[in-house]
């Protein structure tokens, strides 16, 4: 089985995919995490993030096993991320890693659950199930606000609704896979739901299109 979460920033695809995962028993990917990876690998390196060539360099490089840095997950690197994934020919280079890990589930799972910008779109095409996380932007960025205090990092309410609006005009308008919302994708808008609520939509969903492939 594989499973593909496409969505907007700080809209929970993340959350959700970790619940997804425990519960049907497959290996989770945040791919949001290896153009962090690459991007974190860039600035360790002190390299100009607009040097395409060198951020091919990092993603080819990269140790897929060690992206557990707390640092990934800081505003900074999210932003320097969102610059990187635009990226063509760092793009093509995690394709191949992220079709292989889909196809191949790790740790004797029974399938895989992939969460990003372009899963059911470009990764995954042939996924099983399709899900495409959104809220509002101001829900988006109260979350993402509450996350970078809780983690004792300095955060503005209005910088942080500010840089949402630039991550979403530069993940939907890249010419590189660009965030869209697959046609055979169903829609979760999270901006009234609790974590529970969107997991037992998207159980529900996973959980009928799973009896429908296995009756042929």
């Amino acid at each position: 089985m594989i499973v593909a979460i496409d969505g907007t920033s700080a809209s929970g695809k993340g959350t959700l995919a970790a619940k997804l995962a425990q519960h049907f028993n497959l290996e989770p990917l945040d791919t949001g995490l290896l153009y962090r990876s690459v991007a974190l690998s860039m600035l360790t390196a002190g390299d100009n993030l607009e040097d395409q060539e060198k951020a091919a360099n990092h993603a080819a490089s990269l140790d897929y096993k060690s992206m557990d840095s707390p640092r990934l997950r800081n505003s900074e690197i999210g932003i320097a991320s969102s610059k990187i994934a635009a990226m063509k020919a760092v793009r093509l280079i995690l394709l191949d890693f992220q079709q292989k890990f889909a196809k191949n589930p790790p740790n004797g799972r029974s399938g895989t659950i992939l969460d990003g910008r372009d899963i059911a779109t470009v990764v995954c095409p042939e996924a099983d199930s399709k899900i495409f996380v959104t809220a509002n932007i101001e829900i988006r960025a109260k979350r993402r606000w509450k996350q970078l205090i809780q983690s004792d990092e300095p955060a503005i309410y209005a910088r942080v609704l500010e840089d949402l609006r630039e991550r979403d005009t530069r993940d939907s308008t890249r010419q590189n896979a660009p965030l869209r919302k697959d046609s055979d994708a169903i829609i979760i808008d999270t901006s009234h739901l609790d974590a529970e609520q969107t997991f037992e939509m998207a159980r529900k969903y996973i959980a009928s299109r799973d009896l429908n492939r296995q009756r042929g």
